[in-house]
């Protein structure tokens, strides 16, 4: 890819990664496993649910008005009564067990007083406390779309509907290759050397994405060892900490030309993370270049890694918030700022002294915020929570 590159508007760039691929292939896994993934049909009810007449309270079904004369103790999960309750006839009834036939009502305990003769008074309330089979759902109703995210409600939701497993998208695998001959793994950075940062930064990225860490390659700053690991198949998404600027170390563009990647966003007009790189590799499968320094890099990790990785995961783009900004940033004329803010009740505050190097600011901060060219303190702004 020899040749000057314009820089993209940082909106277009997440909108290219955005739409860049299509969602993955379904995968059949079990309900517990279900949680965070996207749903790659839609789910019909099983059964009617509930599935039979229940008590929403724990108290007695009733016949008539009272009093009444309780006849029996039904407790949910145990057999349903099998008589029919005439008037002035009542059971003792735990909630979810089954209504019996003939009742009118569930008198809550706390409405009703015992006498000791075994019968009980109370009064009959607007509300019969009995949910009638199938008003949730009846038996085939559609329940939840395909593309819906499975949340904590969406789970429960699926095992009352009677699911024990669910067609899902599959997770996008992520190889992290890290570059650089003075990057270490671990441990405190002798001079000349740096800690590597991004393989403990980029599982929360990819997770919060719906992807998965398939591996993390520290490589030295060596073409050949690079083009091994792109060209490698078992990942669909190679993400690349450094190599990604001009400099003679930095070999990730004339690797992925030689190998036939095709760009889809060569730099990006946004500061930091300007050196950030989408392309198609063979195979169908995809790269994100991600510049070396940590807050650059976090930063395009969200402008084109989480935008592709929702993409392949079927899941919509990250809707930001719309915040007031205040702070002192400098403004860039045609490029978009990115700056760490902390949020303060309905208004965002720029976190001070960040630096494209740095990730101590991002680290105090609750977000992202998106400054456009002509932005002024105060003014609303795109916010993106991490």
């Amino acid at each position: 890819m020899p040749g000057h590159h314009t820089a993209l508007p940082w909106r277009e760039a997440v909108a290219v990664a955005a739409r860049a691929a299509a969602p993955l292939p379904p995968e059949i896994v079990p309900l517990a496993g279900a949680p965070g993934r996207v749903l790659a049909a839609p789910v019909a009810a099983r059964a009617d649910l509930p599935g039979t007449d229940t008590a929403a309270m724990d108290g007695y079904a009733v016949a008539g008005p009272g009093p009444w004369t309780v006849t029996a103790r039904l407790l949910a999960g145990g057999a349903p009564w099998p008589g029919h309750l005439g008037p002035g006839q009542a059971v003792e009834i735990m909630t979810g067990a089954t209504v019996p036939a003939g009742a009118v009502a569930v008198v809550p305990y706390e409405h009703t007083t015992a006498a000791a003769d075994g019968t009980v008074t109370g009064p009959l309330g607007p509300r019969a406390h009995i949910r009638r089979a199938g008003e949730d759902a009846r038996a085939g109703d559609p329940m939840l779309p395909a593309g819906r995210l499975v949340t904590p409600a969406v789970a429960g939701l699926l095992a009352q509907a009677g699911a024990d497993v669910v067609e899902v998208r599959a997770r996008p695998r992520v190889r992290l290759l890290v570059t650089g001959d003075e990057v270490i793994a671990a441990g405190v950075p002798a001079p000349g050397q740096v800690r590597d940062v991004f393989g403990p930064m980029a599982p929360a990225l990819i997770t919060a994405a719906g992807g998965v860490l398939h591996d993390r390659r520290l490589l030295c700053d060596d073409p050949g060892p690079l083009t091994d690991a792109l060209l490698a198949p078992d990942a669909e998404v190679v993400a690349v900490s450094g190599s990604s600027s001009a400099g003679r170390a930095d070999h990730l563009r004339a690797v992925l030309d030689k190998i036939g990647g095709r760009p889809l966003v060569d730099q990006v007009a946004c500061r930091p993370g300007h050196p950030q790189l989408l392309a198609a590799l063979p195979g169908g499968r995809w790269l994100v270049g991600l510049p070396g320094n940590p807050f650059a890099g976090l930063v395009a990790g969200v402008t084109l890694l989480q935008p592709l990785l929702r993409g392949l995961t079927g899941l919509p783009p990250a809707r930001p918030w719309r915040l007031p900004v205040h702070g002192d940033v400098r403004p860039a004329p045609g490029i978009t700022r990115l700056v760490p803010v902390t949020l303060d009740g309905d208004r965002a505050v720029v976190v001070p002294g960040s630096r494209p190097a740095s990730l101590s600011g991002a680290g105090l901060s609750d977000a992202l915020a998106v400054l456009e060219d002509g932005w002024t303190t105060g003014a609303t702004a795109d916010v993106l929570p991490w």
